[in-house]
């Protein structure tokens, strides 16, 4: 310990770097800091939203909010992250991380916090980024899942905030945020490439199907597409190269299902909405299969020890789900559906022993995939590269 002037002890001063060694746990400030942060980025979000509507907003959405209730819930949103950051500050001796949540909500109030005003020039059918989508998203999601994984985790000893946490919630935050443009691109190909494919009697006679019957249809016949699609993602090593940063993930939670590289989304998505597409299925049947295999995509990734007993037969369901991304050997390219396992059945890929994966992630000579969004965006690209300089230098010798 150092001493003052007078011979006292001198405090130590306080530390400001992000990177600490110090305890996570309750009663420590960190559970704070990290809360005053999160809710920061949102009030912030939330404030540039009403600023730049016409750019940071989806034209489907501006006029259903509630703007007094919005306003309402921001306020507390900002008082909140202020309050946790001042007794993340109190309590933590490295202050960076309550002063971060303390200065991103000063910096929303500056800009007009609660109060402020909507830009009147809002226009429609433009480009827009889908930050409010992604804000709606990001608060539904924390909701349900941040809980129901400390209830009832297959995994009580893995936190909230693992590792490569953050990978994930860039992929999450890219996804949502640029919906117009991976909307654009996996529904066109369908729509051009598609429409001569397209019988009148088949698509009059599958919209005549009564709503319930249509939706069995839709998400039977994009399952097994998926299906198809995503066994050839494992089979290809050109389609491989994508879809192992998907398998590159080694925590299993609601956020990990995020990790999906750009060009495997936009294949899937876009070869799944071919047959939807192509039989004619009506738009509520479409809408609900939208939000069931949002739904289903994001549960089954989840950290909770539900195996749903002899209906594990015939519904994806966690167990099933968490085996196709084991690192076992004998769990490798087994259970390729989302929604049904009826496809891995009939085709012999179906693996659902009594127990629960021991470990997760890539296995064998795949645990190449980098860390990080960028990386990760970049390494098929460049571990193609490097193979064809390979292939150039075993031909040379």
């Amino acid at each position: 310990m150092t001493m003052n002037d007078g011979g006292l002890p001198r405090s130590p001063r306080p530390h400001l770097s992000l990177q600490t060694t110090q305890p996570q746990a309750f009663g420590h400030g960190w559970i704070s800091g990290a809360l005053s942060v999160a809710l920061g980025i949102l009030g912030l979000a939330a404030v540039l939203c009403f600023h730049f509507p016409s750019w940071l907003t989806m034209p489907a959405l501006r006029g259903l909010y509630p703007v007094p209730y919005v306003r309402a819930l921001l306020y507390l949103v900002l008082v909140a992250s202020f309050l946790l950051g001042t007794v993340s500050v109190c309590l933590r001796y490295n202050k960076a991380l309550g002063l971060v949540g303390i200065v991103l909500t000063l910096l929303a109030a500056l800009l007009g916090g609660s109060q402020v005003a909507v830009d009147g020039s809002t226009t429609s059918g433009g480009p827009f980024l889908g930050l409010d989508w992604f804000l709606l998203n990001l608060m539904l999601y924390s909701t349900v899942y941040v809980p129901l994984e400390r209830l009832f985790a297959l995994h009580p000893e893995q936190p909230i905030f693992r590792r490569g946490w953050r990978t994930d919630l860039t992929y999450f935050f890219v996804s949502t945020l640029g919906i117009q443009v991976t909307s654009f691109l996996t529904l066109q190909p369908a729509l051009v490439l598609f429409d001569w494919a397209r019988e009148p009697r088949i698509t009059s006679w599958v919209e005549s199907l009564p709503l319930p019957a249509q939706i069995v249809g839709v998400l039977l016949a994009a399952d097994f597409t998926q299906y198809r699609v995503h066994r050839a993602f494992h089979g290809f090593p050109l389609l491989w190269r994508f879809h192992a940063v998907h398998h590159s993930a080694e925590a299993m939670d609601w956020l990990a299902g995020s990790r999906l590289h750009l060009v495997d989304a936009i294949v899937t998505r876009g070869t799944t909405y071919i047959p939807i597409y192509v039989l004619g299925f009506s738009q509520s049947a479409i809408v609900v299969y939208i939000v069931v295999v949002v739904v289903q995509a994001t549960f089954i990734h989840a950290n909770v020890r539900w195996k749903f007993g002899p209906l594990r037969r015939l519904v994806a369901t966690p167990a099933f789900h968490h085996w196709h991304h084991s690192a076992e050997p004998e769990a490798v390219d087994k259970n390729f559906a989302v929604h049904t396992p009826i496809w891995d059945s009939l085709f012999g890929t179906y693996y659902l022993p009594d127990r629960w994966p021991a470990a997760y992630g890539l296995s064998g000579g795949n645990q190449d995939v980098p860390a990080g969004w960028f990386r990760q965006f970049v390494f098929p690209f460049r571990r193609r590269r490097k193979e064809a300089e390979e292939s150039l230098h075993n031909d040379e010798q």
